[in-house]
């Protein structure tokens, strides 16, 4: 069980108790509780922040806790008629405008922690066991420790760390400059920034179908109008996305070149440079996503350049975040651009969230500066190796007829096409009843798919064994939902 499941269970438990002690009596102590239910004192503590949260409890360093008076709980149960805001909400957008649409669907979908014992196959971070948690400990305690860390950062980043950055995505070549490099929070955050810089409200945004749920929200959000790509196994189809541009006029064109999500596709050697000149034909940017890098297998071989290491024009918009090798609360990233449209990003990400705390960015410097860094790489490619070969294997023996669109060679993901006539969203339903999740793959299309899919994460569960016991809970779902057959 993990941590987050306990806490949820033990604060429902003792809600649950609260009846039996008079208001302000005082709750069992820490100490009893631990033994009570045999968890962590971190839990029962975390526990009690829940209850009181909800104003059920009132702590007391250095006495405990107590419950709460009624009229705290009848407070918080208290709801007044917010009925009003269906008009209101709903009046905002102009007749003449694309919609806004605000869902968040997509990316609840691999962000929701399952309930308690069950297998997580669709999240997009590593577990607990995978994260560099010690180096990471130690990298902030130094960091809080450093002249001036938690003075005010430089608007842009700290110096050292975009140098870093600018290495890393120009390549030994060394063709970008720190100066051309933004820190922001992670990279979920810098597409928000990329798309606001350069589509105005109702634009089309080119984007590779399918695609990563959670940039387009952002683009659906942001009032854009996101217009698929057609894509395969070699990436984006340059001709088609020629053709794109002229017809709709797009500014901008949103593509992961390098294990693609969800496909795990590569953009081929022979299509890299006609996808460069087609949006520089166009007049228009590339934002290039390049989220999976350093999650490379220990089988990849050498891995391409990044699109921006073969830019000198400024045509791409880099995107990169240390958060999917570390640890989804290390949100740490960067924007690389040339040109005039570095400013806009900039003053965009200063008007959004003025910087990335100095404590985080000195902590993901001492990071990569340290030992620990390269030997967390080399673990996290074996392991990746190791889990897909493992997720393959087992789909072979359980679900022979749902095998992957591809065998990535990075990422943390299996692509599966499901059998025409499969309600993907009641075969995930079903499958969260077996006691395993998994992510639908409606989200992941712009427009209408070409059939129902499922995206399979090899990363998110705590072992090899439990990816493999995962995949074997999905086929009692799958003969459920009738997209498998009994051998």
């Amino acid at each position: 069980m993990n941590q987050g499941s306990s806490v949820a269970e033990l604060a429902s438990t003792l809600r649950s108790e609260l009846d039996r002690y008079s208001v302000g009596e005082r709750l069992p102590s820490s100490r009893a509780l631990v033994e009570r239910f045999r968890v962590s004192p971190v839990t029962v503590s975390r526990a009690l922040a829940v209850l009181a949260a909800e104003g059920l409890v009132v702590t007391r360093p250095g006495a405990g806790a107590y419950r709460a008076a009624d009229s705290t709980r009848g407070a918080a149960a208290s709801r007044g008629d917010t009925s009003w805001q269906e008009v209101s909400l709903s009046a905002e957008q102009a007749p003449d405008q694309v919609p806004r649409t605000v869902d968040a669907s997509g990316l609840l979908a691999t962000l929701t922690t399952p309930s308690a014992g069950a297998i997580a196959l669709h999240g997009g971070y590593l577990p607990a066991a995978l994260q560099p948690e010690r180096a990471l400990a130690a990298a902030l305690a130094r960091a809080g420790r450093r002249p001036g860390a938690w003075s005010l950062p430089p608007l842009e980043g700290v110096a050292e760390l975009r140098s870093w950055f600018a290495r890393e995505i120009g390549g030994p070549g060394g063709t970008l400059t720190a100066a051309e490099v933004l820190v922001t929070a992670g990279g979920q955050s810098a597409i928000t920034t990329a798309l606001r810089a350069l589509a105005p409200p109702g634009a089309p945004v080119l984007v590779e179908s399918p695609t990563y749920p959670g940039m387009l929200a952002v683009a659906r959000a942001s009032g854009l109008r996101p217009v698929p790509v057609p894509a395969d196994a070699d990436g984006v189809r340059p001709e088609l996305l020629a053709d794109a541009f002229r017809a709709t006029g797009a500014r901008a064109f949103v593509c992961q070149p390098l294990f693609q999500n969800p496909t795990g596709a590569v953009l081929a050697a022979d299509r890299r440079r006609a996808v460069l000149e087609a949006a520089r034909a166009a007049g228009a940017f590339i934002v290039e996503d390049d989220y999976a890098r350093r999650m490379a297998h220990e089988d990849a071989g050498p891995l391409p350049p990044t699109l921006a290491a073969d830019d000198p024009d400024g045509v791409v918009v880099h995107i990169c975040s240390l958060t999917k090798v570390t640890s989804p609360s290390l949100r740490v990233g960067a924007l690389a651009a040339r040109g005039p449209v570095l400013e806009r990003l900039r003053a965009i990400q200063i008007v959004d969230s003025f910087f990335v705390p100095r404590p985080l960015q000195e902590a993901a410097l001492e990071l990569v500066g340290a030992p620990a860094w390269p030997r967390h790489l080399r673990t996290v490619a074996a392991e990746l190796r190791a889990r897909r070969t493992a997720a393959v294997t087992a789909l072979h023996q359980e679900l022979p007829q749902l095998q992957p669109h591809q065998v990535p060679l990075g990422g943390f993901h299996l692509w599966l096409r499901l059998p025409d006539g499969v309600d993907e969203t009641a075969l995930a339903a079903a499958a969260l009843r077996t006691g395993v999740a998994v992510a639908p793959g409606r989200s992941y299309f712009a427009a209408e798919p070409p059939g129902p899919y499922l995206r399979l994460s090899i990363a998110s569960a705590t072992s090899t064994a439990e990816l493999t016991e995962g995949i074997r809970r999905l086929r009692a779902a799958c003969l459920a939902a009738g997209a498998g057959e009994r051998p």
